[in-house]
């Protein structure tokens, strides 16, 4: 999926990956920071800390399949608040 609009890789980045994964290869930053952030129920692996909401367990937007995920969950949200 290389060279796509649902994959990017930055290996140039300080921080790649920002994540631990166990392929860096499939690891995408096209999210590099997540738009389902707004979202209270994103489905991702995320907790509360001190009031601000903690991404760091959460690899989705990296994951093989997150694109699909990702904008899946931003038209539903879309979809709700025009009901």
């Amino acid at each position: 999926m290389k060279n796509s609009y649902k994959f990017f890789q930055n290996k140039e980045c300080e921080y790649f990956p920002c994540h631990k994964v166990k392929n860096e290869e499939s690891f995408n930053c096209l999210f590099c920071y997540c738009p389902l952030y707004f979202l209270e129920n994103c489905g991702g692996n995320c907790e509360i800390t001190d009031g601000i909401k903690n991404c760091m367990n959460c690899t989705i937007p990296h994951c093989e399949k997150g694109y699909e995920y990702i904008i899946d969950k931003i038209c539903k949200a879309i979809y709700v608040q025009k009901k």
